[in-house]
């Protein structure tokens, strides 16, 4: 692997960044030959926009409390485990 490829684990650190729009144009040809390249980083993406997707849907004030206290637990301890 040439040293200006993208790893998953990078793709994973930046696809936020990939769908907000905010990667600078080198960064983001980087991520799209990633994408191009890897059937497993392709699919990551398709379930985060449909979760991005589903998860529009819902608002703060619909989900009960300990759920959201659940979540942001989740989120906040992703990448400890």
């Amino acid at each position: 692997m040439a040293t200006n490829e993208l790893t998953c684990q990078g793709f994973i650190e930046i696809v936020t960044a990939y769908l907000e729009g905010g990667l600078p144009d080198p960064e983001r040809a980087r991520f799209e030959a990633h994408l191009n390249d890897c059937p497993y980083c392709s699919t990551y993406l398709d379930q985060m926009r449909q979760t991005i997707r589903l998860v529009g849907r819902l608002s703060e004030e619909s989900l009960a409390p300990e759920v959201k206290a659940d979540l942001l637990g989740r989120f906040r301890d992703w990448n400890r485990k």
